[in-house]
């Protein structure tokens, strides 16, 4: 069953299943048609997100156990709800302790039958399972480790032991073992196994195997069965070895009829492949149109050359965005990811040495290679299939400008053309056997945790001209978006992906949609924003960078004390974890404790404490503004193809900056203009779902006039208009709608969002200062 709109629910200890089912008869009336819950199965105890997941066989106890999920689900499902779940394919929590199958892994080694649920390279170094989970180095630690009733102790950590080492002095001991005990700082190279990004606490696991497949989705697939579960969300695909496979085995598994949507960033113009058996993406694709809409270009350059001016930015020939990126892309895939480029060099020299027209590339070359193509693949991964992508696709994912660039790196030809042999290696087209297959995987796994890292964890810090743009999937470089664009994407998505969910704030998100639409209206007026760094130049700063990115920071997020959201507390870890994840003066691995320091001083004098005042007054003037586009882009996101996900709380105000801040306890609140707007929405999707469902179309309708560039607006199925503000403003700013018309289609329209309900007669032209004189916002519903 396709859902009409969905509710995501951040599932923790202190918030379990029987807190949801409290929370059913207020979600069946707000008009969604299923609840969304973060991961279900068991966790490592305490865990506030659920990614961590040690044992696929159970619903978590913690939040209530398989019982408390059955009885939400029935709940849920007399209220006319179902259930979507987040389920996590990728990886697992090292956690050997809780960890039962890396637990028997560490206990056998590489003849244990859980072995093969995990990527290790047993072959590198000393044959053994790096473990990098000691605070210091081992011999700093031998006094603090221990064996007791038959286990290995440092501190709460619980390591098993090969039978009948137990009894051996600690220094044999710790030699007889499958696996190695080490300082955590040698992940970054030493480790050899595959993990999310660069998070060694989670483990890779091995999907691809059948037997791994049934094993870890057996519980997932019997609530499927039971009707429990309607929807699953398909955490990271990009880090399964074959994402399509993996997609096409779940779809079986589930008798296709399970609603399924994936987390799959799609870069620029890039399209979800065609192949893969799913209903489309979680939707950031969605979040980067419809924020771009209210995204002014004009003002968006003009502020990206203040930026510069101030901040001085290194650029290069493809541009500063472009620069940024490329120069974090080296610093990860060389330092964070030195392990995984490791393994890729590994491999590649056994496919080579196997192939004696291959045999004299030598294994500087082979690393140098794999390193220059990797910082130029343009999206998050290359797929490949048998006998490797087509001419189109090979280009697209890994084109011949960057392997023409990456050749630059090289000052002996001859020695260049181990360019050539990676990328064929890459895309599968070179090669046989295991070896070939492994690289070919783990090349397009890396590329995704490298993409990742070096946009969303480091350049997304360090280049902030308009740090609303800055969310997974966005733009920095371009980030406004025409009308045009948007309709053609939608177009797209009513053709091809017409049940892909849409979302606008998630538990992922870095700012809210509300904290993202009150910085986005800078760009509609850069000289203001230009004036008030002048006035709050007197708090002094660590460096420019910092200072443009809290003042725009508290620009967007001033509004939430007038909510009684406390805040000043809130901005100083969010601003912290922004210059650690920057990594230019510090970060989370080499802290400078001054630096940081100085940053909690200034942000605590300055944008979270005294300069507030002026914050304040900067934003009361903004906040009509904000208002309007904070509206539009909800009723965008609402009536637009696709199926809604709305993140707890966001059916009102919602002000958050970047995790842990955005996932608090579900709460209910009073409702404000943009819960009415949202209800409506809601409802009218679940009372006329023919109107939104995969067979309905989508239309642009065009206004006219001088200022009809300032309105959106399209119809869906002939039966349902939406029509919005955008830029509002610039609009005020160049005398308002006046002469400014939309020709409505023919019939006799209402406006859900007034009271009592206006009527507007299609066919002739009306007034936009009429239609939007209650709201900047209208939802027009064709009488019958």
């Amino acid at each position: 069953m396709t859902p009409t709109a969905t509710y995501r629910l951040q599932l923790q200890p202190d918030f379990p299943f029987s807190a949801a089912e409290k929370a059913v008869p207020y979600l069946a009336a707000l008009g969604v048609s299923h609840l969304h819950l973060s991961p279900v199965l068991e966790a490592v105890p305490g865990s506030t997100h659920g990614y961590d997941v040690v044992d696929h066989s159970s619903v978590r106890a913690e939040l209530g156990g398989e019982a408390g999920l059955r009885q939400l689900a029935g709940t849920a499902r007399e209220h006319g709800l179902g259930l979507v779940l987040d389920i996590v394919p990728n990886h697992m929590a090292a956690a050997p302790r809780h960890n039962h199958a890396l637990w028997e892994v560490l206990r056998e080694g590489r003849d244990s039958a859980y072995a093969r649920w995990f990527d290790i390279d047993w072959e590198a170094g000393d044959g053994k399972l790096l473990l990098p989970v000691l605070p210091g180095p081992i011999g700093d630690e031998l006094s603090a480790l221990r064996v007791e009733d038959g286990v290995l102790h440092h501190g709460d950590q619980r390591f098993p032991l090969a039978s009948g080492t137990e009894r051996l002095p600690l220094p044999a001991l710790l030699d007889a073992q499958h696996y190695r005990l080490a300082w955590w700082r040698l992940a970054r190279t030493e480790l050899n196994y595959r993990r999310f990004f660069t998070i060694s606490e989670l483990i890779g696991v091995r999907v691809e195997d059948p037997e791994v497949f049934a094993a870890t989705h057996a519980k997932i697939l019997e609530l499927v069965r039971d009707g429990v579960v309607e929807g699953l969300r398909v955490d990271h695909p990009d880090g399964l070895a074959d994402p399509e496979d993996y997609l096409r085995r779940l779809n079986e598994a589930t008798g296709g009829d399970c609603w399924t949507v994936v987390e799959k960033i799609l870069t620029g113009e890039e399209s979800l492949p065609a192949g893969w058996p799913v209903a489309g993406t979680t939707g950031y694709d969605a979040l980067r149109h419809v924020d771009g809409l209210f995204t002014d270009p004009a003002g968006a350059a003009e502020l990206e050359r203040s930026y510069r001016d101030i901040t001085g930015p290194a650029g290069d020939r493809g541009g500063y965005w472009e620069g940024t990126v490329r120069r974090a892309a080296y610093k990860v895939v060389v330092h964070e990811l030195a392990a995984e480029t490791a393994f890729l060099t590994r491999t590649a020299q056994r496919v080579c040495a196997a192939d004696p027209a291959l045999r004299d590339h030598a294994p500087w070359a082979l690393a140098t290679a794999i390193r220059e193509l990797l910082v130029r693949v343009p999206v998050y991964r290359p797929y490949t299939t048998a006998g490797g992508p087509s001419p189109e696709a090979a280009e697209a994912a890994v084109p011949e400008e960057a392997v023409r660039q990456a050749r630059a790196a090289f000052t002996v030809e001859r020695e260049a053309t181990a360019v050539d042999v990676v990328r064929e290696l890459a895309l599968g087209r070179l090669g046989t056997g295991p070896d070939q297959t492994a690289f070919c995987a783990r090349f397009a796994q890396t590329s995704s945790a490298l993409r990742a890292k070096s946009v969303e964890d480091t350049a997304f810090y360090r280049y902030v001209p308009l740090i609303s743009a800055n969310e997974v999937g966005g733009d920095p470089g371009g980030p406004a978006v025409s009308p045009e664009r948007f309709h053609a994407y939608c177009a797209r998505l009513a053709r091809d992906w017409p049940a892909t969910g849409t979302v606008l704030t998630t538990h992922d998100t870095k700012r809210s949609a509300d904290v993202r639409a009150g910085i986005a209206v800078l760009s509609e007026c850069p000289e203001r924003w230009t004036e008030l760094l002048k006035r709050v130049a007197n708090v002094p700063a660590p460096d420019p960078l910092v200072a443009w990115q809290a003042w725009q920071t508290a620009v967007g997020f001033t509004p939430a004390a007038d909510s009684g959201v406390p805040d000043g507390s809130r901005m100083v870890p969010a601003l912290l974890k922004s210059v650690r994840e920057a990594g230019l003066h510090t970060s989370w691995t080499e802290t400078d404790p001054l630096y940081e320091q100085a940053v909690t001083d200034f942000v605590e004098a300055g944008p979270a404490g005294p300069g507030r005042r002026t914050i304040a007054r900067f934003t009361r003037a903004l906040a009509p503004y904000v208002r309007t586009s904070a509206l539009g882009a909800a009723l965008v996101q609402l009536t637009m193809p696709g199926v809604p996900d709305l993140y707890q709380g966001t059916e009102r105000e919602y002000f958050a900056l970047v995790d842990p801040d955005n996932r608090p306890r579900f709460r209910t609140g009073p409702p404000d203009e943009k819960t009415v707007v949202t209800t409506a929405a809601l409802r009218l999707r679940r009372d006329r779902p023919g109107v939104f469902a995969e067979s309905g179309t989508y239309a642009p309708l065009y206004a006219t006039g001088p200022a009809a560039a300032h309105c959106l607006a399209f119809c869906r199925s002939g039966e349902v208009v939406t029509a919005v503000t955008r830029l509002p403003l610039r609009l005020a700013e160049a005398g308002g709608w006046a002469g400014t018309e939309l020709v409505l289609p023919a019939g006799r329209w209402s406006d859900l969002l007034t009271s009592p309900e206006r009527e507007f007669e299609g066919g002739a032209p009306v007034d936009l200062a009429v239609l939007f004189s209650d709201r900047p916002v209208a939802l027009l519903s064709r009488r019958s």
